[in-house]
């Protein structure tokens, strides 16, 4: 999939071309990527906003943020809608069900016990920390969370992700003459910055795992 975005952005067509085709597409797979959670959102924003960083209209990357943003949000209320009919009905969704398979058990109920006391400043860290967003959307759905006050904290939420995102492209696109070469380094930068805190998890329960082996040898 990278490979095939690098290759049509070393042969960029005419910004007209590029607008009319690469905004809406921007705008979709934004929206599908909060619906369905495997696709790489966070890299195609930061490639857009590379794209447009190299254009010549000024208001190129306001239009890669507000879609951006926008998208994200209108994604992340129909998946609440969707979680939400799952929780008010006996039988449960397919959706609500995604939900909790996607969710691990800590990290829901580390949210539920973050959200009680901090609701807006959690939804708004569950989209910028990787893999937080699922859990924080299913702490709020199993609280029963109104969709109007889940919109108000999610509209920042994707305010703050669209711009964290933008800004990783547009540094990408700062480095490089070329824009294939932005989108390197820009989507290098998002991996980097979604995969450092999984590590970081590893490496630490690895840590813990080796003082309870420890503590046990010295026990027996």
């Amino acid at each position: 999939m990278t490979g095939g975005l690098l290759a049509a952005v070393r042969d960029l067509p005419p910004e007209s071309t590029q607008q009319a085709v690469g905004y809406p597409s921007l705008f979709l797979l934004v929206a599908l990527g909060a619906l369905v959670p495997v696709v790489p959102t966070g890299a195609i924003v930061s490639s857009a906003a590379v794209v447009a960083f190299h254009q010549s209209s000024p208001f190129a990357l306001l239009v890669v943020f507000l879609l951006a943003s926008s998208a994200a949000f209108l994604g992340d209320l129909a998946l609440y809608g969707l979680g939400l009919r799952g929780v008010r009905s006996r039988n449960g969704s397919r959706w609500l069900d995604a939900l909790r398979a996607r969710a691990a058990p800590d990290r829901l109920a580390h949210a539920q016990e973050r959200l009680d006391t901090h609701q807006v400043s959690v939804l708004v860290l569950s989209r910028l920390v990787p893999a937080g967003r699922i859990p924080v959307m299913l702490a709020c759905l199993l609280s029963r969370m109104p969709l109007r006050r889940f919109a108000r904290g999610d509209a920042a939420a994707c305010l703050a992700w669209a711009a964290t995102y933008q800004l990783i492209g547009v540094l990408g696109g700062s480095l490089f003459p070329e824009p294939w070469q932005g989108v390197v380094a820009a989507v290098g930068l998002t991996v980097l910055v979604s995969g450092a805190p999984a590590v970081w998890r590893r490496l630490r329960g690895r840590r813990r795992d080796g003082k309870r082996g420890g503590l046990r040898r010295e026990d027996a």
